[in-house]
């Protein structure tokens, strides 16, 4: 059935490769087979020239690498889909928990100011995406709340 509604899509062959190997990026991380799935994402890169289309991309990257606990790579592809698509909550979203990881790490070993520093970035981008999507992220809502990281309800 997708393959015939790629068919009959009104666009470029690019577009429509582009398309197909990113489709077939998302049914690989699906079944959890991340290497072919980026294998597909890098060539429907290679073609896709939209940037709100290559931004959903590069965020498929970023999730893959994060799986694997790859977060500053994860936390670069997710930079590079928020320069394309700035509203890209769940980008937000997902470098907001990397610097909470990070900060609960770093906080682990008595590093209060370091782990500070890494919440108070989390806090940054969880503003950020509750700003666009206000009704999502009720727990970064509360733990904004609940750190003095944010001053008044805002988002309800």
């Amino acid at each position: 059935m997708a393959d015939m509604i790629l068919k009959m899509m009104p666009a470029k062959h690019n577009e429509k490769q582009a398309f197909a190997y990113y489709r077939d990026g998302m049914s690989a991380q699906a079944d959890g087979e991340y290497a072919e799935a980026l294998d597909n994402y890098q060539e429907a890169l290679t073609l896709e020239e939209d940037p709100y289309d290559r931004s959903f991309i590069l965020y498929n990257i970023g999730l893959i690498h994060a799986s694997n606990g790859e977060h500053d790579e994860a936390m670069d592809y997710y930079q590079q889909a928020l320069d394309l698509n700035p509203r890209l909550c769940q980008a937000l979203n997902n470098i907001a928990v990397i610097y909470h990881y990070k900060g609960e790490k770093v906080e682990a070993t008595g590093d209060v100011e370091g782990a500070a520093e890494l919440f108070d970035e989390a806090a940054k981008y969880w503003i950020e995406a509750i700003n666009i999507a206000p009704n999502n992220y009720i727990e970064a809502q509360n733990w904004l709340k609940n750190t003095g990281r944010l001053k008044a309800d805002v988002f309800f």
